[in-house]
C-alpha cells in the first residue's frame, strides 16, 4: 500500500509540474502577442532621438498605383509603382507626428530615386529638404533571383558603410528607401515602418536598436 501511495503521489507531482509549465508557456504566449508589451521601450527609444547620433531608416508608404515596368525609368514615375492614396495619407500622418514631436535632423533627408520613396520623403519632410541618392536604388536589386553573389556583396558592403557612418553631432540621419528580403541587411520592413540604427563608426559596423511601426510612431507623438 505504501509503494502504491508513493507511486500515485509521484504521478500527481509530475502532473502538477507539467501543468504549471504549460500554464507558464500559455501566459508567456499571450504576453508575446500583446502589441503594448514593449511600447514603453519603443517610446524611450524614440525619445532618445532628441540627443542625436542615430539613423532612422524608413520604408516608403503603401504603393499600389501602376507597376515597375521592364523599361523602368527612375526619372519617369509612369514607369513605376507609385504611392496609393493610403500611402500618401500614411506619409502625411508621419509628417504630422514629427511636427508634434520634432527631433534634430541632419538635412537634407536622403531618399532613393524611386518615385514612391521620393514622394514619401517629400510629403513627410518637405520637398526642399530631400536629396536623391542614386546608389540606394540598388536595394531593389537584392530581391532579384539569381543576382550574382559578387554584386550582392558589393551592394551590402556599400550599405554597411552608409549605416556605420554617424550623423553630424547632435543630429540624426534620415533615409527613405525600400524594404529588404528576409534576413538580408535590415530585413523586411512594413509600409512606412522605421528601423532605428546606431552607427558605430567607419569599419565598426552598426547596430539595429529597434523597429517602429507607423502606428507606434504616431502614438509616441501623442504622449
Amino acid at each position: 500500500m505504501i509503494v502504491v501511495y508513493l507511486k500515485i503521489s509521484l504521478k500527481i507531482k509530475i502532473a502538477f509540474v507539467i501543468y504549471s509549465l504549460l500554464l507558464l508557456f500559455a501566459v508567456t504566449g499571450v504576453d508575446a502577442r500583446n502589441p503594448d508589451l514593449d511600447l514603453g521601450n519603443k517610446h524611450a527609444l524614440l525619445d532618445n532621438l532628441k540627443t542625436g547620433g542615430f539613423i532612422i531608416y524608413f520604408r516608403h508608404g503603401e504603393a499600389t498605383i501602376g507597376q515597375d515596368q521592364p523599361n523602368l525609368n527612375l526619372n519617369d514615375c509612369q514607369t513605376q509603382r507609385n504611392l496609393s492614396h493610403l500611402g500618401k495619407e500614411q506619409a502625411q500622418a508621419i509628417g504630422d507626428a514629427f511636427r508634434k514631436k520634432p527631433f534634430p535632423i541632419q538635412w537634407p533627408v536622403v531618399s532613393d530615386p524611386y518615385c514612391r520613396a521620393k514622394d514619401t520623403a517629400e510629403i513627410i519632410f518637405g520637398k526642399k529638404n530631400v536629396t536623391i541618392e542614386p546608389q540606394l536604388a540598388a536595394i531593389e536589386k537584392l530581391k532579384v533571383e539569381g543576382l550574382p553573389n559578387v554584386e550582392k556583396q558589393q551592394i551590402l558592403s556599400d550599405l554597411t558603410k552608409r549605416f556605420e557612418t554617424p550623423p553630424a553631432r547632435g543630429s540624426n540621419t534620415v533615409i527613405v528607401a525600400h524594404t529588404f528580403p528576409p534576413d538580408v541587411a535590415l530585413g523586411e520592413i512594413p509600409n512606412l515602418g522605421a528601423v532605428i540604427i546606431k552607427p558605430k563608426g567607419f569599419g565598426n559596423g552598426y547596430e539595429v536598436l529597434g523597429r517602429i511601426t507607423p502606428e507606434e510612431l504616431i502614438r509616441w507623438s501623442e504622449t
